[in-house]
């Protein structure tokens, strides 16, 4: 059994046996309806895409297709902060990242229309990859810097009017479960379009679905929205700063 239990996991024997009694769900309900709710979503936004702006395409099928795996899973999550959104306010939205499935917390769960910055890789997801370009997603290589900052600055025209755009400023899931050291580029997007950063914490996707495999569980989440983080005025050597305080958010909130 050890082949195919996550290795980030430590479970109980009553644990282990509870994971035993969910692998048939998993592989003949479950990862079945997953795969085919993708590629059911995946396909509706490229056609609903040609006839409906992308705001309202990325609502109705980003927020149905996360909605509806989340409970297949099942993972119900806990949203607590909505207050300290504004709807008509972009945001820089940054959020820690421990699972493939902190995209459904957020696509699901955030209640606001945004635009990913996702890397390049994730084009060749069927169903995922067409669906996130002809909604306007923001796909950066990372292995060129220069083109990703390329990218990134001529995206910046389709963070107006309550749109905003998600970073996982850690750039990666997290293996251990462990925050990664926190890059730049998000800090710098946002002073660059002077919008707030907007500290979202996500607290349990990693027992879900850990970073380093295929071994789902059910398992209850939390979404935490904090308080806008204003960047008025602020230069680039305020970026360290601003690194250090979301980082502190993800801190606190994720061992509160």
């Amino acid at each position: 059994m050890g082949v195919f239990v996550s290795k980030s996991r430590k479970l109980s024997p009553l644990g282990r046996f509870g994971w035993i009694l969910y692998q048939p769900y998993k592989w003949l309900i479950c990862a079945p309806i997953l795969a085919s709710t993708t590629l059911f979503f995946g396909s509706a936004t490229i056609v609903l895409s040609i006839f409906l702006p992308s705001r309202w395409v990325s609502l109705i099928c980003g927020t149905f297709w996360s909605r509806l795996n989340a409970w297949v899973t099942p993972m119900p999550v806990k949203v607590t902060g909505r207050e300290n959104i504004d709807p008509q306010q972009s945001y820089v939205v940054v959020a820690n990242h421990q699972s493939f499935y902190d995209v459904f917390v957020l696509y699901g769960f955030l209640g606001i229309d945004f635009k990913w910055v996702m890397k390049q890789e994730m084009r060749s997801i069927p169903g995922v990859g067409i669906g996130c370009e002809k909604v306007g997603h923001i796909f950066i290589d990372r292995s060129n810097r220069k083109a990703a900052l390329e990218t990134i600055k001529s995206a910046q025209s389709k963070i107006v009017n309550g749109t905003s755009v998600v970073f996982f400023p850690e750039g990666t899931r997290s293996r251990d479960g462990a925050l990664l050291k926190l890059k730049k580029g998000a800090f710098r997007f946002a002073l660059d379009l002077d919008l707030p950063i907007l500290p979202v914490t996500i607290v349990g996707t990693g027992d879900v679905l850990p970073s380093d495999g295929l071994d789902l569980l059910p398992g209850k989440v939390r979404l935490i929205i904090d308080e806008p983080i204003p960047v008025n005025g602020l230069e680039g050597q305020d970026i360290p700063r601003l690194m250090e305080q979301v980082r502190s958010v993800f801190e606190d909130r994720r061992s509160g």
